[in-house]
């Protein structure tokens, strides 16, 4: 399922316009990663938590030449699932 189905199954679910719903769900989109951008964790009850984590820097090589590299350490997006997510996705 990609982003258009979801507004689509929203809006018809919610009965409202494929418009406003378009408009809902990108501003979610964009909040979620701008408070992750300012390094705040994002906790949404019965589904998960949305927060950036640090990696630290590593070592490795590219595969094609052999040549070793070393990957700095940054921030990387994460997704922790609820409790609630977990529980609904084992019943399957």
């Amino acid at each position: 399922m990609n982003k258009n189905e979801i507004i689509r199954e929203i809006a018809y679910k919610q009965g409202v316009s494929i418009e406003v719903t378009k408009e809902i769900v990108e501003q979610f989109i964009e909040l979620i990663g701008d408070k992750m951008a300012q390094r705040e964790k994002i906790q949404i009850a019965g589904f998960g938590t949305f927060e950036a984590r640090f990696v630290n820097e590593r070592n490795s090589r590219n595969p094609q030449t052999g040549e070793k590299l070393t990957i700095p350490g940054h921030f990387s997006p994460k997704f922790k699932p609820g409790k609630a997510l977990k529980e609904k996705i084992e019943q399957q």
